[in-house]
């Protein structure tokens, strides 16, 4: 079987890529936005909170879910969210390659 382009970058810039892609919809953004604000999982909140209908936002979960962003447990009926620590600590670190936090970009450089 012949290699797909992924194969060519390493595990950590695919990884990168996945969860940037799923953090790609504001549905998501939001959604993200809300849990890392929590200091618990969250099981029926989160469809008071954004205005989307519970399969939409349901179907944003388990998005975010897939690339490791966050983490769901089953309780009874419901099934609680929240945010994967290691992820969102990888996902801030590779973040702060791009944008270190000790530099700004300078408006009045010379480049580009």
């Amino acid at each position: 079987m012949g290699l797909s382009k992924s194969d060519f970058f390493s595990e950590e810039q695919n990884e990168l890529a996945a969860m940037l892609k799923a953090l790609g919809h504001p549905a998501r953004v939001a959604i993200m936005q809300f849990l890392v604000k929590q200091s618990s999982c969250i099981c029926g909140d989160i469809v008071d909170v954004i205005p989307l209908a519970q399969p939409t936002i349901s179907q944003h979960l388990k998005e975010l879910k897939a690339v490791g962003l966050i983490q769901g447990t089953i309780s009874g009926n419901a099934i609680c969210y929240c945010v994967n620590p290691d992820k969102i600590n990888f996902l801030q670190a590779a973040i702060g390659e791009f944008i270190p936090l000790n530099q700004a970009c300078d408006p009045n450089s010379s480049c580009c």
